[in-house]
């Protein structure tokens, strides 16, 4: 038996199912190791000591590499000093001050430690703001695993979505049309910087998308909040929507924010600082120090060495490469979404069955990515990285033509 397969047994009897939630194994294919040991870099190692070209960073978040020595030499002097105290470090100003300078839209920070804590706080701020307590959302978006976002019914009651009021994703008149069905009771419009619903083709925002939602939030008086969980440091150190010139009331960031330390935080506009400060919005470990100094340090080194930029750059590389590679072995692909945060489809696979094999000849080829849900790179992906994990895709290109002919 695998190292592998022995913790999944040992887990089974003490843990519900073994594994839960976006990292059980069993969701991604057969051939998808549940348990890993390290990560250096672009690399990670699983349980059996089988090294990948990790094309999921974390599923996210870690976005200078694994074990950056910036920040784990940050998290190191903080946690000689304390972490976990009676109330924050003087580093909370600092890192808070940092988020301020950089993202323009921010007048001020509230931290938390995951996704799903920004978007519930962002939505308890706009609702305090506004007396009202309608949600507009776009279908399918995941914003994260509360009982009012939660993909899953399992555990829930109707009433706690009984306040969402749903459009489509770059439909501006599906979103007047939510709109108008809240009659005057709408506390936010909340939206992802572009759209990431998994077993779907990613999509950017059209510009007039971004501009009238905007505009729809400021006409109605409802809060704007940008859901940058995803996109958070990837796609513009400002804000995602930043590039597009359209700022929301309130930014949910989590994920990349600390390079993989846990820590969350929605930035807002000085008009919604009162209504903020009303909240009762806490938890134990939310003020600890040693991420706070690791979300600083993760911030200040994607500023110093142009970080995007080098996601960009490795992106854009790999989208060529594996196009390239799928014309040669016959095969129609889809690549959507920002070049550095990826996803391929291949056309006419709804199933996704092709998606599944690809992605474990993938795994079997040294290269780690997903069938169903985007990828994400890193800064430290470095041209040598991208092409390694190319061979790798060629390989289980092949692999699919043998086991399905070309399209």
């Amino acid at each position: 038996m695998s190292i592998d397969a022995n913790l999944r047994e040992r887990a089974a009897k003490v843990v519900p199912g073994g594994m839960y939630g976006h990292l059980n194994a069993a969701l991604h294919g057969p051939s998808y190791p549940q348990f890993f040991v390290g990560g250096e870099g672009c690399r990670q190692r699983d349980a059996d000591g089988r090294e990948y070209v990790d094309l999921m960073c974390s599923w996210g978040p870690v976005v200078l590499g694994h074990r950056h020595p910036a920040v784990e030499a940050a998290v190191a002097a903080q946690l000689a000093t304390g972490d976990c105290l009676n109330g924050p470090g003087p580093v909370y100003v600092e890192l808070a001050e940092l988020l301020v300078e950089t993202v323009p839209q921010a007048d001020w920070v509230m931290f938390s430690k995951n996704g799903t804590d920004a978007t519930t706080q962002a939505l308890m701020v706009a609702r305090a703001a506004t007396g009202r307590t309608k949600v507009l959302m776009a279908h399918g978006a995941y914003h994260g695993a509360d009982p009012w976002c939660t993909p899953s019914p399992a555990g829930t009651t109707p009433n706690e979505r009984a306040d969402l009021v749903e459009f489509v994703y770059n439909d501006l008149a599906s979103v007047e049309a939510a709109a108008a069905r809240a009659e005057g009771d709408v506390a936010a419009i909340i939206v992802t910087p572009f759209k990431h619903d998994s077993f779907e083709d990613q999509e950017l925002p059209v510009p007039e998308f971004a501009r009238g939602v905007r505009a729809l939030a400021d006409r109605i008086g409802a809060a704007l909040v940008i859901d940058d969980v995803r996109g958070g440091w990837r796609i513009d150190l400002g804000g995602s929507w930043e590039p597009l010139g359209v700022r929301p009331d309130l930014y949910a960031f989590s994920k990349a924010l600390a390079n993989g330390h846990p820590i969350a935080a929605v930035t807002g506009v000085d008009a919604l600082r009162a209504p903020a400060q009303t909240l009762y919005s806490t938890g134990s470990f939310w003020f600890n120090a040693a991420p706070m100094a690791a979300a600083k340090a993760t911030v200040e080194t994607l500023r110093d060495i142009g970080g995007i930029a080098l996601m960009e750059r490795a992106g854009t590389r790999l989208r060529e490469g594996l196009a390239a590679q799928a014309a040669s072995h016959g095969f129609v692909i889809r690549q959507t979404g920002p070049v550095q945060i990826p996803w391929l489809s291949f056309e006419g696979d709804a199933t996704l069955e092709k998606g599944m094999f690809w992605a474990g000849a993938c795994l079997e080829e040294g290269v780690y990515l997903h069938p169903w849900h985007n990828w994400f790179l890193s800064a430290a992906h470095t041209d040598a990285d991208i092409d390694r994990a190319l061979q790798g895709t060629d390989a289980a290109f092949a692999k699919l033509r043998a086991r399905f002919g070309a399209d």
